[in-house]
């Protein structure tokens, strides 16, 4: 029988009974797969060692339970910095004027999203867009315009509604009318 045969052969007639052990030792049945899964890991790093062992189930039982408790001091520590610091920052928008953005921008090719992520969103000039990139500047702003000529049309589509409400039917806003929402025209 081979490394891997046995090592295979172990996985079906015990991987079972090892979750359920780690179950039983973490509280967490995804802890539990995931540090038997770490165990099979190790032993295929070195599967002649792991086929010389007296006890394989025993072994792969202690890389386990010593896994999962690694990963539990590691939690406590992280768990103790975060209660000193304090609770996170509330990030998320859930504004509909947000979430009609974040969809568009979900449209728009790779390029053009990141380089408007970047320098829209994050602030970085031309330059710093274009080194995190990897591309020229000229590229940059190539993507940076296309992508404002492609988002304002799509965010155009969403604000069909309120443009055939005051009457113009062009979708587009006039800006006293997206500054007394709060919304911010792209397309300018």
């Amino acid at each position: 029988m081979s490394d891997g045969d046995l090592i295979s052969e172990l996985y079906a007639g015990c991987f079972r009974r090892l979750v359920v052990q780690l179950y039983a030792v973490t509280g967490d049945l995804t802890e539990a797969q995931e540090a038997v899964q770490e165990a099979f890991t190790r032993a295929l790093v070195s599967p002649r060692r792991f086929a010389a062992l007296e006890n394989p189930e025993a072994w792969l039982r202690r890389v386990a339970v010593n896994w999962a408790r690694s990963r539990y001091r590691r939690r406590r520590v992280l768990d103790g910095l975060l209660r000193r610091i304090g609770p996170p920052p509330a990030v998320a928008d859930h504004s509909p004027e947000h979430l009609a953005l974040l969809a568009a921008l979900r449209v728009l090719p790779e390029g053009q999203r990141h380089a408007l992520a970047l320098h829209y969103l994050v602030d970085l000039p031309v330059d710093e867009v274009a080194a995190t990139l990897g591309v020229s500047s000229g590229t940059v702003k190539s993507r940076l315009s296309r992508g404002r000529v492609a988002l304002a049309a799509l965010l155009a589509d969403t604000d069909t509604p309120d443009a055939t409400s005051t009457g113009t039917g062009t979708g587009t806003r006039c800006a006293t009318d997206a500054t007394e929402t709060g919304r911010i025209d792209v397309r300018s």
